[in-house]
């Protein structure tokens, strides 16, 4: 899976937790999804170009989210 697929899904996802009252629990839930719904090749394939490349196409709430959950998504 290409590294602008991946950025694009999650930041679908983003989206969709971004409307959520409570920001803490949607950046837990949203890491939850990544965690349940991503293989873990492409997880750690985000996780890379975050910590290469910074994640600057990312979403201010999916990157938020992966730094405070990175330990969990590994």
């Amino acid at each position: 899976m290409n590294l602008e697929h991946l950025v694009k899904m999650a930041n679908q996802i983003g989206s969709f937790f971004e409307s959520m009252p409570d920001r803490q629990q949607a950046m837990a839930d949203l890491a939850s999804h990544l965690k349940r719904s991503w293989e873990p090749r492409m997880r750690r394939e985000l996780l890379t170009y975050i910590d290469e490349q910074g994640g600057a196409d990312l979403k201010p709430i999916v990157l938020e989210a992966i730094h405070l959950h990175a330990s969990t998504l590994q």
